[in-house]
């Protein structure tokens, strides 16, 4: 009778049936006059072990990143208006907007699954590491897209909405699905895709575009590649496997090293023009200044005394002169020089 019980109980799970094994093969042990110890037996996995996480789902939005995308949207709210910002369209702007890149995230984990899985840095993301299916993943993706899209238009406005689409779709669909695929220029071109959160944030409590949100789009425009070709050439033999041709994969390493600093070069003119066009004060341009004076001396030495881990240590600066640079125009909004 025991017996059968097991059986039945084997039927649950994968895991259940590991338990039942353990359980017969230790009462088995007893009855030949040696006693086991139940509770020194390895841990086995319930059903319930086996539920995802929501963790897991909340990498595949790709939080940082979406939270980065967040501080220069809100950068762009608080420079569009004069006074106070009015409340609703800023929450519910930059929750719409959070969606929607967390959507263009989980889409592009869809997208790459196969290439993630090749390679060492992204390996084990939840498609390539079984611990989402695809169903699971486009069911989530599609759902938040949806919902970003529906706060935009329905408390927000029709222009804030379908920008953030379009923004969407050329990072999920032109840069994921073709251009990465493509062209060594494929973060150059599709750059402008990520490139818009300023923008969104300025139509999102004006409800119109406008030349200085424009500004801060290029901004993020002119400083994308130089960041994303440190991390390729720290990168580079995992996208070589992976057949993906970025730069330094198809020009080599010296080439793209060049283009990092002149795109450093590049951007610190571009971040002048804030200053130049009367869009900002004193703070800000000390403050670009000396951001970028920091930018292009990590991409002199990447391009004329590199060790193996100046790559990486540019790709992290350029994170930290972006959020840098949009808290100080932030704070000479506020307090102006």
């Amino acid at each position: 009778m025991n017996k059968v019980t097991t059986v039945s109980t084997a039927t649950v799970s994968t895991a259940a049936v590991s338990t039942a094994v353990v359980s017969t093969t230790a009462s088995t042990t007893q009855a030949g006059g040696v006693s086991l110890n139940p509770s020194r037996s390895a841990p086995v996995k319930t059903v319930a072990d086996h539920q995802v996480d929501w963790r897991v789902y909340l990498t595949l939005t790709k939080p940082k990143v979406v939270a980065l995308m967040i501080l220069t949207a809100l950068v762009g709210m608080c420079l569009a208006v004069p006074g106070a910002l009015p409340l609703q369209q800023t929450i519910m702007g930059l929750l719409g907007i959070a969606l929607m890149a967390g959507s263009a995230a989980a889409f592009n984990h869809l997208i790459d699954r196969r290439i993630d899985g090749i390679m060492a840095r992204t390996h084990k993301r939840p498609l390539p590491s079984g611990e989402l299916s695809v169903l699971k993943v486009s069911v989530f993706a599609s759902g938040i897209g949806v919902a970003g899209f529906v706060i935009l238009a329905a408390i927000v406005n029709w222009l804030t909405a379908w920008l953030t689409f379009a923004s969407l779709l050329g990072y999920a669909v032109v840069y994921t699905l073709y251009l990465k695929r493509a062209t060594p220029q494929n973060i150059v071109i599709a750059g402008i895709a990520g490139a818009m959160p300023p923008l969104l944030g300025w139509t999102a409590v004006t409800g119109e575009l406008h030349a200085n949100a424009w500004l801060l789009v290029m901004i993020i425009f002119i400083w994308t590649p130089p960041h994303f070709w440190a991390l390729a050439i720290h990168r580079k033999d995992d996208y070589a496997k992976a057949d993906i041709p970025m730069l330094p994969v198809t020009h080599g390493v010296e080439y793209t090293k060049t283009s990092i600093l002149l795109y450093t070069i590049l951007l610190a003119l571009v971040c002048l023009m804030p200053a130049l066009v009367g869009m900002t004060g004193l703070l800000y341009l000390i403050g670009s200044t000396g951001l970028s004076a920091g930018f292009i001396y990590y991409a002199w030495k990447l391009k004329y005394a590199a060790n193996n881990k100046t790559a990486i240590e540019t790709f992290k600066f350029s994170i930290i002169h972006l959020m840098v640079l949009f808290v100080v125009l932030l704070v000479d909004h506020y307090l102006p020089i």
